[in-house]
C-alpha cells in the first residue's frame, strides 16, 4: 500500500482558501497525480485543503473523504513560552541554538513543548492515524507496525493536509522526533510525499519513505517551503 501526503496550495489564511497561484499548483498536482493510481482520496476538514484535493478528485472522478483530526495544528499555552510556542521556529531554535540531541532527549517532555497545545493537536492526530490505518491492515506496534493480511496489495491513497499535520503524521509514522521533522524535513504548497507500506501478511514492516517534496509539477521546479505563522487555536 502506498500513501501519498500533499500539502494544500498556497494560501488565503485569513479566508481559508487558495490564492489564484494555489488554484494553480492544486490544478497541476492534480495533472502529476494521475499517474498514481490512486483509490481513495482524503483530505483535512479546513478549505484550503479541501478546495487543493477537488481538482484531483475531478480529475480522477473520486470522492473526497473529510478527516477532521487531519485540521492544521496550533501552539501556545504557557505565557513563558518563547516565540509564542511557534512549533517550527522552537525546533529551529532547540536545534541550531541549543544544540538538543534528540535520541537522548524526549522531545515530549521538553518545557518548549510539554505545556504547547501544539503537543495535544500532535497526540490527537497520532492516534487517530493509527485507527485509519487499522481499517488498511496496519496496526502500530512501537516503532513499528504489524501487517494484519487485511491490507489490499497495490492500493494508493492520497490525503491532502497541512504542514503541522502532515508532519505530524511523518514524524509518527517514520519514528522521527517531530521538532526534527519540523525543522530539517520542511515541504512547500502542493509538495508530493510518499510512503511505502510492504504488504507482508503476518509480519512487522517498516514504512518506507519512496519520495519526499517532489514539486516538479510546480513551474520553475522546487520552490521554498513557507512556514505557517497564524492558525486558529481551536483544538
Amino acid at each position: 500500500m502506498r500513501i501519498i501526503f500533499v500539502r494544500h496550495g498556497e494560501p488565503n489564511y485569513e479566508k481559508d482558501c487558495l490564492t489564484e497561484r494555489g488554484r494553480e499548483q492544486a490544478a497541476a498536482a492534480a495533472e502529476r497525480l494521475k499517474r498514481e493510481n490512486i483509490s481513495e482520496i482524503y483530505a483535512s476538514s479546513m478549505g484550503r485543503a479541501r478546495e487543493t484535493a477537488s481538482y484531483t478528485a475531478e480529475a480522477l472522478g473520486l470522492p473526497v473523504t473529510v478527516l477532521d483530526f487531519m485540521r492544521e495544528i496550533s501552539w501556545g499555552g504557557s505565557d513563558e513560552l518563547p516565540l509564542e510556542g511557534h512549533p517550527w521556529d522552537l525546533s529551529d531554535y532547540l536545534i541550531d541554538h541549543d544544540n538538543c540531541d534528540f535520541s537522548t532527549t524526549n522531545w515530549r517532555e521538553h518545557p518548549y513543548f510539554k505545556e504547547n497545545i501544539a503537543l495535544e493537536y500532535y497526540e490527537r492526530i497520532t492516534a487517530s492515524f493509527d485507527k485509519l490505518l487499522l481499517k488498511y491492515g496496519f496496526k502500530k506496534e512501537g516503532t513499528h507496525f504489524y501487517c494484519t493480511g487485511e491490507c489490499e496489495p497495490d492500493k494508493t491513497i492520497a490525503l491532502f493536509s497541512h504542514g503541522g499535520s502532515g508532519g505530524s503524521v511523518l514524524a509518527h509514522l517514520l519514528s522521527l522526533p517531530l521538532p526534527y521533522v519540523f525543522s530539517v524535513m520542511p515541504y512547500g504548497h502542493t509538495s508530493i510525499t510518499i510512503l511505502d507500506f510492504p504488504d507482508q501478511k503476518g509480519q512487522y514492516i517498516h514504512p518506507r519513505l519512496a519520495l519526499f517534496n517532489d514539486m516538479s509539477h510546480v513551474s520553475g521546479g522546487s520552490a521554498k517551503p513557507a512556514i505557517q505563522k497564524k492558525v486558529d487555536k481551536n483544538i
